[in-house]
């Protein structure tokens, strides 16, 4: 049990999201999926064009949560031990030594993911989802609030590597940023037009509105919200209904049902409640499917799009009363 209560919780969110808007104008949905994934572990895959903010938005995240952060910039030429580390041999001592590499922190932004091959890709496996990496033999734990979040550019289609259902599975939510709106984008312009250089959270003021004994507190808390067993059972029906739709050729893992439930919990606690209603699964529901379905051969000739068949199945499985 911790003292900490859904009401800390939602205040926490609320500072944390205050300081992050104080340079980053119109995410506010990814603010709060940054959020919910944070209490709930997960990971975090973000999908925009260039210039949406996408790696300062993890940067003043980190900042603002008082976690260690770490940036690993995705290559076709990256290798497994630029992102693990690697035993390196000490001629002065005669023995290795191990060099950790940018994984061993707590916020990783894994920047255009895509652009490196799988294999290099798949180094991340183990540490998403057991939080730890091994290394010549040897497993080395990572921090219990590691968390990853990656970017990719919808827009480039030569020299990029698709990511594999089985990673793309590690990833709580798949966030798409899109462009402002008019008036946020004015916003944009008005509060970075007059800077100079690159931007840092520093400089604008963002400062830890938790540390690590706070991120756990919170986390304890809400794994402590209640989730009956009607919303348990809807949350199977969501995702079991992937499987069957005629519009869908793969559907969702039992995996990510887990991770539904789990985030559901999150979305709660960030709204001062102890317990999780079907409106918090619906909220969280695309974020979590969009990455994890494939359009069938005809869907795909029909010109489908996933978020529209992931909304019409959220319309049709009835949501408990």
């Amino acid at each position: 049990m911790t003292d900490t209560t859904v009401d800390n919780v939602r205040a926490l969110g609320e500072a944390i999201a205050a300081e992050v808007g104080k340079a980053v104008v119109g995410q506010d949905r990814a603010v709060r999926l940054l959020l919910v994934a944070l209490f709930a572990r997960g990971h975090v895959l973000l999908e925009g064009p260039p210039g949406v903010a996408k790696t300062f938005l993890a940067q003043c995240f980190a900042r603002a949560t008082g976690l260690d952060y770490g940036r690993i910039q995705f290559t076709p030429d990256l290798m497994p031990g630029d992102i693990l580390g690697s035993n390196l041999f000490n001629f002065q001592t005669s023995s290795f030594t191990m060099t950790q590499g940018p994984i061993f922190s707590e916020l990783l932004l894994a920047d255009e993911i895509n652009r490196t091959p799988p294999k290099t890709q798949a180094a991340l496996l183990e540490a998403m989802q057991e939080r730890s990496v091994t290394i010549d033999g040897v497993t080395h734990p990572l921090s219990p609030r590691f968390t990853v979040v990656a970017t990719q550019n919808p827009l480039e289609h030569q020299g990029v590597y698709p990511l594999p259902e089985a990673q793309l599975d590690r990833f709580l939510f798949k966030h798409v940023l899109g462009y402002p709106t008019a008036e946020e984008e004015r916003r944009i312009v008005a509060a970075h037009g007059g800077r100079f250089g690159a931007a840092t959270p520093q400089a604008w003021g963002i400062e830890a509105r938790t540390d690590a004994a706070g991120l756990a507190a919170a986390a304890d808390a809400t794994a402590d919200v209640k989730l009956v067993d009607p919303v348990i059972d809807y949350v199977v029906a969501l995702v079991r209904a992937t499987r069957t739709a005629a519009d869908l050729s793969s559907g969702a893992s039992p995996r990510a049902a887990a991770m539904l439930a789990s985030a559901a919990r999150a979305e709660a606690a960030l709204s001062g409640r102890d317990y999780v209603i079907p409106d918090d699964v619906k909220a969280l529901a695309p974020s979590v499917l969009r990455h994890r379905v494939v359009l069938s051969p005809a869907a795909e000739i029909d010109g489908r799009a996933v978020d529209a068949v992931v909304a019409a199945l959220i319309e049709q499985v009835e949501a408990p009363r």
